[in-house]
This record gives structure tokens, sequence and C-alpha cells, in this order.
């Protein structure tokens, strides 16, 4: 008679059953096949010096696609949000004033991060869809006088598209660190950290990288790591200390690497593949592509009459678009038929924007004129089909 109270589970008898299915969401995206085959390559230790080999090659792809010379580029092991957190942990101590544009959730979500952490965190807010202007961050910053400011580049929850020029220099100017959010838009729209002074810059690996999730690239300028590296205390995350993390990439000038945690060497292959997709294409090539693509879809909505949520031009995020929720319909039923009839995922709203919008990611492989003509049809279907209210 076993001894064992937990029997095995018959679930796991079965064999593993996953879907192919039309990522057309904000994330994750669709992984190419050349992509999942650099993930299945054999295990090795995560301190071996092929793995070290690779750990460069993804410094040196992330520094391109950054645009920035910061010795201090790596990848956290981790989704987003852990870039995020590391970003912040290392930056900010309890007492400090940190201030976040909150124009949709991203800014919501570091700042409560920071407040977590016993930061003093103040926000400057616009309603979802709009953006702040350079004077406007010049007059918070002047009256909080931060240690971070933080933005995001791509929001996508409300698929804005934030100016970054000027704003560097404004927190040069105000002795504070610009930290940016551009896990939705690096790859897909122009950004220069280096030009742009950005003190602390961030990404995921499942967007226009068309990674599997769970790689987080992030750079340190000079400037933040005078500061992170003077702190008063202890970072309140061990995982996240980018002490310990500069020393596992290389990025510390010490001749040998102490063991700190057991990176992820299969998502390792995957980040490093993917970035060598955008080396192959050219970075210059990739942003022109997700913005035609971008103004293609967007023109094909409006002769479905639908209306974009963002109305300047210019400040919409070309890798995730969001559509005006279209008047009478229940926004669920239209992303539910989508799903059930044509194998593909749209999305609703995320944080404020919930109610307001539907959301369409177009991003890596995803972004194409076929790509759009199929969602465009789905959405025809889908408005076809569902009910609309009559009120």
């Amino acid at each position: 008679m076993s001894s064992l109270s937990v029997l095995p589970p018959k679930c796991l008898r079965e064999p593993l059953v996953v879907p192919h299915r039309h990522m057309f969401g904000p994330g994750p995206s669709n992984v190419p096949p050349r992509i999942l085959e650099a993930g299945a390559n054999p295990v090795i230790g995560h301190m071996h010096p092929e793995i070290f080999e690779i750990m460069k090659d993804i410094k040196s792809g992330v520094q391109y696609m950054f645009q920035t010379k910061n010795n201090m580029t790596l990848a956290v092991s981790g989704t987003g949000h852990t870039a995020m957190e590391c970003a912040i942990f290392n930056s900010v101590e309890a007492g400090e004033s940190v201030l976040s544009a909150v124009n949709g959730i991203w800014g919501e979500r570091a700042a409560e991060m920071a407040e977590r952490i016993g930061a003093r965190v103040n926000t400057i807010a616009v309603p979802p869809g709009g953006f702040f202007s350079n004077a406007e961050i010049e007059q918070a910053l002047a009256k909080h006088r931060p240690a971070v400011f933080f933005l995001a580049h791509g929001e996508s929850s409300t698929g804005v598209l934030h100016p970054l020029d000027g704003i560097g220099q404004l927190c040069q100017k105000y002795n504070c660190l610009f930290l940016v959010d551009s896990v939705a838009s690096i790859g897909g729209a122009p950004l220069f950290m280096d030009k742009q002074e950005i003190d602390i810059l961030y990404t995921g690996s499942q967007k226009v990288l068309n990674a599997p999730p769970g790689t987080a690239p992030i750079s340190f300028s000079e400037r933040a790591c005078q500061k992170i590296f003077n702190r008063r205390t202890k970072p309140v995350s061990f995982f996240l200390d980018l002490s310990w993390l500069a020393n596992y990439w290389g990025c510390d000038g010490k001749p040998s690497r102490v063991y700190h945690h057991t990176g992820p060497v299969t998502a390792f292959y995957s980040l490093r593949e993917s970035l060598a997709v955008l080396v192959e294409e050219g970075l210059e090539n990739s942003w022109e592509r997700h913005q035609k693509v971008a103004e293609y879809f967007h023109a094909g909505l409006e002769s479905m009459g639908l209306k974009l949520f963002v109305n300047d031009r210019n400040a919409r995020l070309p890798t995730v678009t969001t559509i005006v929720a279209p008047h009478g319909y229940d926004w669920k039923e239209i992303t539910t038929y989508i799903m059930k009839t044509h194998n593909l995922e749209i999305s609703g709203g995320l944080g404020p924007s919930v109610g307001l919008v539907l959301r369409v990611g177009l991003m890596g492989c995803n972004s194409s004129m076929p790509k759009v003509d199929m969602v465009l049809a789905a959405l025809r279907d889908a408005l076809k089909h569902c009910h609309k209210s009559k009120v």
C-alpha cells in the first residue's frame, strides 16, 4: 500500500496539446519557427563559457536595439515586470521622491512598485489616449524634484507612443534619472537611448522580438550606475540587485563571475536568435515596416467606419493599435467570437482603458499587410454576426 496521500494526477498521463493561434493581442506575439528551434538547443550549464559567449552576444544585440554604448547592459531573468522592478528597486531608496507619468496602466504600476519600497511617489496624469508636453513634465519636475522620473514610451493599454525628445535634458537639468519603459515599442518605433539621454531603459522579449516571454533586456547609463552603486542601503531584492547581475553578465570588470542565480539558458538561446533576426532586417527597416503596416491597418479600420482611440496620428503606437469600442456592441462578445471563429486573439482594454477600446498588436513577424487583412476580415465578420444593441 502506498504511503502517498496525493495520487499521481491523471491529467499528466495525457500528452501535452497546445493549439496554434494567431496572436494579435498586445502580447505575447507569435514566435517564428527559427526562434522556437533556437530555444530547443541542448541545455548546458548557466556558468559555462559557451553561455557567457551567448550572453555577450545578447548584450551586443541589446546595445544595438537600444542604440546605446552603455556597458551596464544585460537581460533580466523574467518578464518585463521583472525589469521594471529591477530598474526601480536599484535606482530608488526608501524616502526618495519618484515622479511617474500616468497616461495608462504602466505609469500606475511604476508608482505602486515605488510606493511598496517606501518611496515618496507623485504622479502627473492625463486621460487615456493622451500624452504630456515637455512643459508639463518640466513643471512637475520643478515642483516635486524627484530622484527618478518614469515614462512609458509605448503605452500598450492606451495605444500611445509618447514623444521622448527633450525629456532627458530636462531630467539632467533637475538632477533626476530618466526611466523609460519600452516593452511595447522597442524595435517597432524609433528610440535612441544615448541621444535621448535616457538613464534606464528596459523592454521584454515577447513583443516585437517575437521570443517567448521570460527575458527582459535592460540598460543603465553611467549616471544611473553612479547613483545605484553609491546607495546608502542595499536594494530590497537580492534577485534583482544590480551589483550581482552586473557580475553575472560580465559588466563589472571583475575577472571571474560568482554564482547568483540559475540563468534561463534556453530563453537566452531564443533571445539571442530574436536579436539576430532584428540585426538581419536592420533596426531602421523594422521601424519603417511597423509604421507602414500600422498606417495600412488604420486606413482599413477607418474604411470600416471604426474610430481610432488616439486622435493625434503622431502619437499612435505602431505596434499596438487601440480602436474605440464599437457603439452598441459588447467588446467581450467581439473578442470571444473572433477567437472562436477565426482562432485569432485580439484584446479589450487594460487598466484605465477597460471597456473603452479593442487592442490589436502587430509586432515583429506579425507586422505585415497579409496579417492586417486577416485581422480586418475577422473584425468585419464579428461586427456582422455579434449582437448590436439598438439603444
